[in-house]
Formats: structure tokens, C-alpha cells, sequence
């Protein structure tokens, strides 16, 4: 066997130890299922096996899942072949039934099945413990155990949906894998998940201690007196689980996702069948699940183009890499403040600067702040605390930036203001030993690169590194390439960004660059609505139902609505006379006037109550313009739909059609990660390809008449739809996404 390390001990227990060679972590893979057959086929012949341990050699935990491209390859093509579209399917179906077939013929080898979980044991890890008689867990602090499939528009597929809804109830089971949550040891244990969790390097002992003390060989699901926890879907309390689950999952989901429809139907139809044929139920709305374009595209971003990004796929070839030991940040905001954060829970040595010691020492006690919540989370030591906190100096002194490998400029968003700071910061980085190496970033969010490299000594060392707010959560770093940045600037900058632990996309300059180019015209396409009389709750819900994470009215109150207008001064100041406001922003501008910042202040489009609770609608906005469609339909509620979504998308092709992006991996990626693009699309490239270049680009011709030009599509979308190209297959650099 290739994929597990077998070793019987003389009390008859059969230790498997699940290793597959040349990965740091285990994934399901055919071989992998087929040394798992094996055990299952040995366990069942052998009369000196009397019990089985499964664990794992790796030291970053049990298993991550399954491989995705070589696992589901057959059920991918299940609907490929014209010609013999019912003999597709069934071979798609084999596939994606064959981790389930495989699982359950181990569940009933008539010998007691027991796992160690020594760390991480995730979708079809999780799915291999669940169908073992015994599940023992360590208490490592970065052991989890879940079903996060739905993240990637999928439903567990290895009897997970089945397993899991018998172990802990029809409620409890579908809002764990409706969300994709993850469970710590101690949840694990008292959700029922496990058996028995026990100090790090005790697991193997304690699952062969059951094994020699009980080893029941019979799945709980397989015993005649087995009753389903809560009630199944004919008992009184369990049809009411369905008929509240279905209403939440509605909610949630607002019907974007037929990963979370599915799910329900294979529990719903799994519970009414014996195990048997409730598995095969599961496999089937899989495979369903698995030809949907959401579920295509969210594989192929989620899965494919985030793992080539995380390794820097668009780094330089032939660049040597680096690794960065010091950065100087320059400002202490929250923003500078986030990035010194990050940049020391990586173990870079920051240079934290600002005005004088009193405001720099504002921005360390912020990285404090964040520190002590992952303490008292459990996600940190105090000592790991403490060596992060010791890696900040904080100071006005602009002497110190010598020796730095790397200046991340975060000042406020001011053009003067970042001239003046480059200025001084080089004066002082281009020296000493590291004064031949060091680049400099800006972390701007609007402001053309070239024009700020302008101030700077050696434009082909200045780069953009936009940073998302706020910076200890937001896993997207937007790297803009000026006219004079070297490739050597910009491979540097990529390696820093991935020694952080975010995802870098490289695009060149234009202002607001990408992510804010194409996220500016949702709120705008909100101002636009608000002033044309829709009401503003209609906006906002409708928003929300298109799959953003906010309506584009509240995503506004987050933004701050004070940083918007100065976003809108610089945008007016720059453009001159080019420059043409839009409806609602003379408006907002009043509003901050007045004192409505956002949330950050309790006051904007919404009213923020003080101790908390439910937010509302500000009353004066009815002043400002007077709602004259207040009742929705599903035409008016689709066209604010098309309206959101597509000024998005739009913008997106117009960024290709100029060469600001020329990745569609990057552009998916970046527009999920960077303003929460619909998430069930994949992407914003991905919904054009999905949708059809031709008919978006007859519904944006449709948007154009009825709306005006901002919807007019590019003579790039033009072609492509004459042509019936996808960005994909226009533009795509890999041929290992599928999914495409």
C-alpha cells in the first residue's frame, strides 16, 4: 500500500497509519481509497485482525478531504457526452459514489473500527471517522473537526449528510454543515461528534484500549434500536426541525446556493431509507450539486485559483525569492496599525510610525487589543503574545526605518500628505546595509501608483500594497504595479504578502486600481436607486438577496461615509472637469456634514443604538428624496438585482478590456476576498461566463436604454459574445480548474 503504513500488534490490532507520500498534509486520493479497501477487505478475512486503528503519520493533523481534481474528475464529465447522456451519469455517479462505497464496506467489516484524530480532520477526513465505530480526539490547539464543503458549493459526499444528521440530530447536523462549521476538541465532544477526546499523543493508545475493552463492530445507525436524536422527518418534533430548517436555510442563503437545497433533500429523503440506499440518495444530489455552475465556479475559485494564489502564481518567473525581516509602516491608524499586526504574527520585525510617540504608541495599543482577544480566545499564548508585541517599536523617529526590507506607507488617503512621507521615509530606507534591496509600498486604496512614484527617489523601486480594513481579518492584498515598478519590486512585494499569510492578485495602475473600481459603482448603483425613489429598505434587502455580504446602502455606513466624500473630493480634484457626480452623493456629502459618519459614529443611512441591538433605518432619509416604490415584486426585485450585480460585472470587463487585470483567477479571487462578491458566483468573471457573454451583453444593452451608459458593455464584451468566448477561455493561464 502506497497511501497507509499497516502494523498488527500482538493483541490483534491492525494500526493503519495514514500517510500519503510527498504531502505535507493527507488528502483522499484513488490510491489512497484503494490501500483504505484493502484494510477494510483484510479487517474482514483476516482471523488474527481482531480490531482496526486508523490514524495519522502527518504532524498537521488527520486529513484535510479529499483531492478534488483527481477525486471527482469522473463525476465532474457526468453530463459531458451527448451522445449517451444516461451512460454519463451513471459513471458519474460510480465516481462520486465510490468514497461512500468504500467507507461503508470498512463501517461493516465485522471488526471494531476505531480513529485516532491526531489534529485537522476535515470533509472526507471527517466523513473516513465518522463511518469508524470509535472516534478519539486529541486536544491539540489547532485539532478542528468539520464539513466545510458547502464553502465550495458542495454537500458532503462520503455519507457525512447521512452519518452525521444520525449521530447528532436532523437540527444540529444540517446548521453544521448548512454553515461549514468547524469544531474544536471540547465542541467536538460535547456537540457528540467524538467519542473521547485526550491529551496529544494519547489517541492511538486510547483508541485500542476501546477496541481491546468494548469493540462493538456495529454502527449505531445498523442497530435495530436505533432512534434518530430529535425525531425524524414523520415525527411530531422532527417535521417541525424540517419545516424551521428550510425557512432558515432560505434566509441564509436566499436561494443562491443549490448546495444548501440539496443538502436538505438528501437528509430529508436519507432518514426516510435504510443506510444503504440513504447513501446512495446522498451521492445522487451530489453529483446534482456537482453540475451546477455555482458549484463549478465556487471549486474552481475556492479551491484551484486560491491554492495557485497562495503560491504566488503571479510572481515573476526568475526572480530570486526573498524573505523579509523587517518593515517600517508609516502611520498608526487602524489601517497602519492592522499591518504591523500581521506583519509581526508572521515573525517580521515592525517599525511602527507616526506623528510623535503619543500617536504611535495609539497604534501599538491597538495591536495590543487584537493580541488579547486571541489570547482570550484560546487562538494565542500569552507567550506567543508577548514575542509578537516585542517585534513592534513604536516611534516617531524616522532614523529607525534603516535596515528595513520593505516601507509600507498607510497614511490617510491624501496625495500631498503620501508625497511628503515617501520623501522623508527614503531619505532614511536608502541607506545603511539594505539600501540596494528595499522597496517601497503604499497602501492607497485610490490614488494612481505612478502618480505617487512621482515623489519617490527610484520609481522602479515604489509599488502599490493595498491592504483591507480591516487588516487582521481581510485575506486579500490588491499588489498595483506602477509604469517604472520592476519585476524584482513587485516579486518582493508578493513575497511578503504570502509570508503574511494573504492572498496577493497583481494588477496595474488606473485609479481605484481594481477591487475599488468595480465595488464603487454598488453603492453608487445604490445612490442611484435611493434617489430615483426606491425605497431604501427595498435596496438594501435586495442587495443583500443578490448574495453581498451587505446592501449597498449599509456597506456604505461600514465604508464611513466621511471616508467616501473624501474618496469623491480626491476622485472630482483629480478628474476636473471629466468629473460628473451622481445622484445622492450631494446628499451624502450633507449628511456627513451634519455629522452622519457611519457606523463608526452610531449615524448614517442607519441609526446605531449605543448598548447595542437591532439598527434602523435613519427617518430623515425620506428628506433627502421621497420613496415612491416602497412594495417589491419578483420583476422590480430582479431588475435591482441585475442592476447591483451587473455595474459590477461590467466594470470588471472594462478593467480586462484596459489591461488594469488580466487574470480571471485573480479577478474571482480578488472581488470574493476583497468587497464579498456574491460568493455563490464564483466570482465576477465567473458570473459572465456562467450567464453567457452574448446574453449579458444583450442585458446590459436592455440596462443601457432603460438606465443610461454606465451599463454600456465594452467593445471587449462585444467581441467575446460575437466570438462566444469566456474570460476563461480568453484569458485563463491554467487548465486545471474544471470546473471552467
Amino acid at each position: 500500500m502506497e497511501c497507509f503504513k499497516t502494523e498488527l500488534d500482538a493483541d490483534g490490532i491492525l494500526l493503519c497509519t495514514f500517510d500519503v507520500p510527498g504531502k505535507t498534509m493527507n488528502t483522499f486520493t484513488k490510491q489512497a481509497l484503494a490501500d483504505l479497501q484493502a484494510i477494510a477487505e483484510r479487517a474482514k478475512t483476516d482471523a488474527e485482525v481482531k480490531g482496526v486503528v486508523i490514524t495519522s503519520g502527518k504532524t498537521t493533523g488527520f486529513c484535510a478531504g479529499a483531492d478534488l481534481e483527481e477525486m471527482l474528475g469522473g463525476a465532474w464529465e457526468a453530463k459531458s457526452d451527448p451522445n449517451d447522456p444516461e451512460g454519463a451519469l451513471k459513471a458519474g455517479f460510480a465516481a462520486a459514489f465510490e468514497m461512500n462505497r468504500v467507507y461503508r464496506q470498512l463501517e461493516t467489516c465485522g471488526k471494531p473500527v476505531a480513529v485516532a484524530l491526531n489534529g485537522l480532520a476535515l470533509g472526507g477526513g471527517l466523513e473516513l471517522a465518522l463511518a469508524c465505530h470509535y472516534r478519539v480526539l486529541n486536544d491539540g490547539p489547532k485539532t478542528q473537526v468539520g464539513l466545510p464543503e458547502i464553502k465550495i458549493g458542495l454537500f458532503p459526499g462520503g455519507g457525512g449528510s447521512q452519518r452525521l444528521t444520525r449521530l447528532i440530530g436532523a437540527q444540529a447536523a444540517l446548521m453544521a454543515m448548512s454553515e461549514g462549521k468547524s469544531f474544536k476538541p471540547k465542541d467536538a465532544l460535547s456537540a457528540g461528534i467524538v467519542h473521547e477526546v485526550v491529551p496529544v499523543g494519547q489517541e492511538i493508545e486510547a483508541a485500542k484500549n476501546w477496541i481491546k475493552t468494548k469493540g462493538d463492530p456495529v454502527a449505531l445507525w445498523d442497530k435495530k434500536d436505533y432512534k434518530l436524536p430529535g425525531g425524524g422527518p414523520y415525527h411530531p418534533a422532527g417535521a417541525q426541525i424540517f419545516i424551521m430548517a428550510n425557512a432558515l436555510l432560505r434566509k441564509q442563503s436566499y436561494g443562491n446556493y443549490p448546495a444548501v437545497v440539496n443538502l436538505m433533500r438528501a437528509v430529508y429523503e436519507g432518514l426516510q431509507l435504510p443506510f444503504d440506499s440513504a447513501i446512495k440518495v446522498e451521492s445522487r444530489y451530489f453529483v446534482n450539486t456537482l453540475q451546477t455552475p455555482q458549484a463549478k465556479a465556487m471549486i474552481r475559485t475556492f479551491f484551484f485559483s486560491m491554492q495557485q494564489l497562495g503560491k504566488g502564481s503571479g510572481r515573476p518567473a526568475g526572480v530570486e525569492k526573498t524573505d523579509p525581516k523587517q518593515v517600517a509602516v508609516l502611520g498608526a491608524g487602524m489601517m497602519g496599525a492592522g499591518i504591523a499586526y500581521v506583519s509581526a504574527q508572521a515573525g517580521i520585525r515592525v517599525i511602527l510610525i507616526d506623528r510623535d510617540q503619543a500617536a504611535a504608541d495609539k497604534g501599538k495599543a491597538h495591536c495590543e487589543g487584537l493580541v488579547k482577544k486571541a489570547v482570550s480566545r484560546g487562538k494565542m499564548t500569552q507567550e506567543r503574545a508577548q514575542a509578537l508585541l516585542d517585534l513592534i517599536v513604536a516611534t516617531p523617529d524616522y532614523t529607525q526605518i534603516a535596515g528595513s526590507d520593505l516601507v509600507v506607507e498607510a497614511v490617510f488617503e491624501n496625495t500631498e500628505l503620501k508625497e511628503k512621507v515617501t520623501k522623508d521615509a527614503e531619505a532614511k530606507l536608502y541607506t545603511g546595509d539594505k539600501a540596494e534591496t528595499a522597496i517601497f509600498g503604499t497602501n492607497t486604496s485610490t490614488i494612481p501608483i505612478s502618480l505617487l512614484a512621482k515623489a519617490s527617489v527610484d520609481a522602479s523601486k515604489f509599488i502599490g500594497i493595498h491592504f483591507f480594513s480591516p487588516v487582521d481579518k481581510m485575506m486579500l492584498v490588491e499588489i498595483i504595479r506602477g509604469k517604472e515598478t520592476s519585476d524584482e519590486t513587485l516579486a518582493k512585494a508578493i513575497d511578503y504578502v504570502l509570508k503574511i499569510r494573504k492572498t496577493p492578485i497583481v494588477v496595474n495602475d488606473a485609479r481605484f486600481f481594481y477591487a475599488n473600481r468595480c465595488f464603487i459603482p454598488f453603492t453608487a448603483e445604490g445612490l442611484h436607486l435611493w434617489a430615483e425613489g426606491y425605497a431604501p429598505a427595498l435596496i438594501d434587502n435586495v442587495g443583500r438577496a443578490t448574495g453581498m455580504p451587505r446592501g449597498p446602502l449599509e456597506m456604505m455606513d461600514d465604508v464611513a461615509l466621511d471616508l467616501l466624500v473624501k474618496i469623491t473630493s480626491e476622485t472630482a480634484k483629480a478628474m476636473g472637469d471629466a468629473y460628473v457626480p451622481i445622484p445622492g452623493e450631494k446628499e451624502v456629502a450633507q449628511m456627513v456634514a451634519d455629522g452622519r459618519l457611519g457606523r463608526k459614529n452610531g449615524k448614517g443611512f442607519y441609526d446605531y443604538p449605543e448598548a447595542g441591538g437591532n439598527k434602523s433605518l435613519w427617518p430623515g432619509l425620506s428628506d433627502k428624496f421621497t420613496p415612491t416604490i416602497t412594495d417589491s415584486t419578483p420583476e422590480l426585485a430582479e431588475d435591482i438585482r441585475k442592476r447591483l450585480l451587473y455595474i459590477q460585472a461590467v466594470t470588471a470587463a472594462r478593467c480586462f478590456e484596459e489591461g488594469v487585470i488580466s487574470d480571471p483567477r485573480e479577478a474571482d479571487v480578488g472581488s470574493i476576498l476583497g468587497w464579498g462578491f456574491a460568493p455563490w458566483s464564483g466570482g465576477i468573471v465567473s458570473l459572465i461566463d456562467a450567464i453567457g457573454t452574448a446574453k449579458f451583453v444583450e442585458e446590459l444593452d436592455e440596462l443601457t436604454v432603460k438606465y443610461g451608459d454606465r451599463f454600456n458593455p465594452p467593445q471587449l464584451l462585444r467581441d467575446m459574445a460575437a466570438k462566444g468566448e469566456t474570460f476563461y477561455g480568453r484569458f485563463g493561464k491554467t487548465d486545471s480548474a474544471k470546473a471552467a
